[in-house]
């Protein structure tokens, strides 16, 4: 067991934005950030790094894997099955992918938002609550995302150092075979079976302010973990001032309307969706954290699960695969998992760091190294293994008294919404190997365990309209409650 005074962990997980996209021009001293002189071409126009991002955006920029091929190696670049992965090439394919890629929307975006995909929040000006953790505590600017892909397999490698092979989103099959394995199972076991195994207390919170749509968790994808283990996070500031047994708290966002597509009314700073509720959610947890007895024993995580398609200018570099067996099965793009994905903004807070910026090299399992260093754990594959721990939890310096005890307001900001019809779209069919295929997956286990599993396999087969997904999510959310409360009887 380390001799860190920090006992309690907490991760919130965010979505989908690249660390440029956030913090290049922050003006925070010593990071490694593009500048104008970072730029893309497409059709003949060029795309430069400028500020004023806009606060949400008109399409979701493409982040499945082929997508994240392009945008690092170049326009037309592509993956041979099995590797290698192309030389990358400046990271100069971000502007040609988002104006033609439709992996995420039935239609690119306009035109003349192409450009969008090369700008950079003035974090200061519209995003001060993430800019005050950034500028008071530490930033990592050589934290990458674990796969050069999307949501889902990023998410994995968070909670067990892999993604059983998985290079995509997933898809209804895979969602059929999880719900006969009772859940995606990391092939050596996720974090929290490592936690359990030890009699280690871990929570599970998500955001309720939003819509219900919004509340369906990813990490209740995983084996061993049901959709009604989750907490409300408008409980949590009660629940630090009370008896806090839990070592790993992991918080996610409401993701707004999945349904449709839009994310609209999350707080998970999807692209479509804005940043202001994010920042909303990220000063409710700090704020609690920082006025409970627990915030001189605790360390606050605050990282994004990829890139999201944004533009950034750092090549990630050579990645130690998981090693266990994990290229098959899932691995839709024959990917070996020897590269990180696109460097992503991550704040940490405690008392016991200075500010500052960190150059050191992590990945998402480096957030599972760190508590496996904390907490005496071994580890799950030879991804974290080789991961670098956050040293200054293990090695703090002196305890300040010097943080902040509130943070700023978030600035309100009204998204433009989706450029597609939200009525016309709830007709579509339900779309495969996207992250709402995983969403109706995690419903689909819960429903079997309520329902059993031929019901709620013939229900889920019986999907075809993204309307049909609503309906089946209202109905399955609506009867998880007394599942819970049956359970705490």
């Amino acid at each position: 067991m380390s001799t860190s005074p920090i006992e309690h962990v907490f991760v919130m997980m965010l979505e989908n934005h690249s660390f440029d996209n956030l913090l290049a021009l922050s003006g925070i001293p010593g990071l490694i950030a593009a500048g104008p002189g970072n730029c893309n071409s497409s059709h003949g126009q060029t795309y430069g790094v400028a500020v004023n991002a806009p606060g949400s955006m008109p399409t979701d920029p493409g982040h499945e894997f082929p997508d994240v091929v392009e945008q690092l190696a170049g326009e037309g670049a592509q993956y041979p099955y099995g590797g290698p992965y192309p030389p990358i090439n400046n990271n100069s394919g971000f502007a040609a992918n988002y104006a033609t890629s439709t992996t995420e929307n039935p239609q690119p975006p306009p035109v003349q938002d192409i450009g969008d995909i090369m700008l950079c929040f003035d974090t200061a000006a519209q995003l001060p609550v993430l800019y005050q953790p950034a500028t008071q505590f530490v930033v990592w600017d050589q934290w990458f995302c674990s796969v050069p892909g999307p949501t889902w397999p990023n998410r994995f490698f968070l909670h067990g150092a892999s993604s059983g092979g998985l290079d995509h989103s997933p898809i209804r099959e895979e969602m059929l075979y999880w719900e006969m394995l009772r859940g995606f199972r990391c092939p050596n076991g996720s974090i929290f079976d490592a936690m359990s195994a030890r009699g280690l207390g871990y929570r599970l919170c998500h955001d309720d302010n939003g819509p219900l749509e919004g509340r369906v968790s990813q990490v209740s994808s995983l084996h061993g973990i049901e959709l009604w283990d989750m907490n409300d996070l408008s409980g949590f500031a009660m629940d630090l001032q009370g008896t806090y047994p839990w070592a790993y708290t992991f918080i996610e966002p409401n993701y707004g309307d999945l349904i449709n597509g839009s994310y609209a009314g999350g707080s998970s700073q999807h692209p479509m969706d804005g940043v202001a509720r994010g920042e909303a959610v990220l000063r409710q947890i700090y704020e609690a954290l920082r006025s409970s007895p627990l915030w001189e024993s605790s360390a606050l995580i605050v990282v994004y699960d990829e890139h999201g398609g944004f533009h950034d200018h750092a090549a990630p570099g050579a990645a130690v695969p998981p090693g266990d067996g994990s290229t098959g099965g899932y691995n839709q793009y024959g990917f070996t998992f020897d590269l990180y994905g696109v460097r992503v903004p991550v704040m940490i807070v405690s008392p016991w760091l200075a500010p500052g910026v960190d150059h050191t090299i992590y990945d998402h399992s480096s957030v599972l190294a760190t508590l496996e260093s904390l907490f005496a754990l071994s580890p799950l594959t030879a991804r974290d293994r080789a991961a670098n721990p956050i040293g200054g939890l293990l090695s703090p310096g002196p305890m300040r008294s010097d943080c902040p005890v509130t943070l700023a307001t978030p600035v309100p900001a009204a998204p433009p919404g989706p450029v597609f019809d939200l009525a016309a779209r709830e007709l579509e069919p339900v779309p495969d190997g996207r992250s709402l295929t995983g969403f109706l997956g995690v419903l689909l286990q819960a429903d079997s365990r309520m329902s059993g599993s031929t019901t709620a396999r013939a229900r889920f087969r019986s999907l075809r309209t993204r309307a049909d997904g609503r309906a089946y999510l209202h109905d399955v959310m609506g009867r998880a409650p007394a599942r819970r409360a049956s359970r705490l009887r």
